[in-house]
């Protein structure tokens, strides 16, 4: 009798064992893997300059006691770079289209985030939190938006049509206001976090070819091989002497 009331429960870790194996296989079948890496600046932080929001009172007294600084070399400890964007560059197969919006926050005076990835054809959703007026401006000639919010609440809507690594926003009121985007047409790309660090899950295995960006220093470029079901460690390091390109 013991053993037969034990032998439910002995099916059932199996079922779950069983599960997980094919849940495992499944994945390396698939033939796709992840990618982390790590973005640094191995030479000396040239510093943020302070945001001087003296033009517009209302600016001032929202980020009152705070020093807001231009954040467009953030870097850790060690060195990891903040806000890279990193892409994958090649063709592959088309995936749906995310529903779900990016979204810009005009917040403080500022862009947040200051960086930011997005795929063509979804929504990106620029919203003005701040109680007074901002321009919503990018810098483009085919994902064009220009339009003015009045106040809190409003939200202005661009889907861009095209890739643009990177499509740059400004606003024509407050001229310190800075985001980038980076518009790709498939969902193989990231955003550096605090550390300097990434992560681009699902990635087709083969020899990819990975790209970062950054506003001041520039694009580097390398290569990595992934392999199914498995992880593959990648670095980037900017000397601090490279210079953004045209775009």
């Amino acid at each position: 009798m013991k053993l037969l009331r034990f032998f439910p429960l002995a099916v059932s870790v199996a079922a779950v064992i069983l599960v997980a194996g094919v849940s495992h296989s499944s994945t390396a079948m698939q033939g796709t893997g992840t990618i982390k890496g790590h973005v640094r600046l191995s030479g000396k932080s040239p510093g943020n300059t302070v945001i001087r929001m003296g033009v517009d009172p209302m600016c001032s007294s929202i980020n009152a006691g705070k020093r807001v600084i231009q954040e467009a070399v953030v870097t850790s400890a060690d060195g990891g770079l903040k806000n890279a964007f990193v892409r994958l560059q090649g063709t592959f197969p088309q995936t749906p289209i995310p529903r779900q919006p990016v979204v810009l926050d005009e917040r403080g005076c500022i862009y947040i985030p200051r960086v930011i990835g997005m795929r063509v054809g979804q929504t990106l959703q620029i919203r003005n939190d701040d109680p007074l007026q901002h321009n919503v401006h990018s810098m483009s000639d085919s994902n064009k938006i220009n339009v003015g919010q009045a106040t809190s609440g409003i939200v202005s809507e661009l889907r861009p049509k095209t890739e643009e690594v990177m499509l740059h926003f400004g606003c024509d009121i407050h001229r310190w206001m800075t985001a980038y985007v980076g518009v790709v047409s498939h969902p193989y790309f990231a955003v550096s976090g605090d550390g300097g660090t990434f992560e681009i899950d699902n990635v087709p295995a083969g020899t990819q070819t990975i790209q970062t960006w950054h506003e001041v220093y520039g694009l580097l470029t390398r290569t990595v091989r992934v392999q199914a079901g498995t992880v593959a460690n990648i670095e980037f390091s900017y000397t601090g002497a490279e210079k953004p390109s045209a775009n």
